[in-house]
């Protein structure tokens, strides 16, 4: 997290220079929105083919272990990525970036490392998003004279990781009755 302090005002020439985190901020929410676009499909498609796990998950199959590996990864990192999305879209001005952002750059990171091994084009997208947003945390602490906090903006982000994981768990649960998601990845 950035902890403020002393701000009374943004001098006049430092609100200028907050006009050019608007359009950067544009780019990265369109970016992030075509991530998802990607990975809801991916997650309809995955959705879809392991439809027949539904009822013959076998949990000595590796083919099995392995799609459901794959889908779970996918519905993690969706449910992360609109994580963010809402973060983004709660900022209400130049000072709510620094509180709001710092969390999503380690969240976005988590998600492109897990990715990057069967998705190395999302992975890749994910990395450019992390270094659009950090660039605006950035620009938006210099301007309103914040620090950062990286023990509490770490702990904000290991919270979120855990609590999208455990979504990602209970929806799959949901979807696929025969699977046991607390020993899937314990083994």
């Amino acid at each position: 997290m950035l902890v403020n302090y002393d701000i009374d005002t943004i001098e006049s020439e430092n609100a200028s220079h907050s006009v050019t985190l608007v359009p950067r901020l544009n780019y990265s929410v369109n970016l992030l929105n075509d991530i998802i676009k990607i990975l809801q499909e991916k997650r309809f498609e995955l959705k879809n083919i392991h439809q027949h796990l539904v009822t013959d998950f076998d949990k000595n199959d590796q083919s099995h272990l392995k799609n459901i590996k794959l889908e779970h990864l996918v519905v993690y990192s969706l449910e992360i990525l609109l994580k963010i999305k809402n973060q983004i879209g709660s900022i209400s001005g130049i000072n709510s970036i620094s509180e709001i952002l710092p969390s999503s750059i380690p969240m976005i990171r988590n998600t492109s490392a897990k990715l990057f091994v069967f998705f190395p084009m999302y992975s890749q997208k994910l990395s450019e998003l992390s270094v659009h947003l950090g660039s605006i945390i950035l620009d938006s602490a210099a301007l309103t004279k914040a620090r950062f906090d990286f023990s509490k903006s770490n702990h904000i982000s290991t919270i979120l990781l855990d609590e999208v994981k455990l979504m990602a768990d209970s929806k799959l649960n949901k979807q696929y009755p025969l699977v046991d998601f607390s020993k899937l990845f314990n083994t």
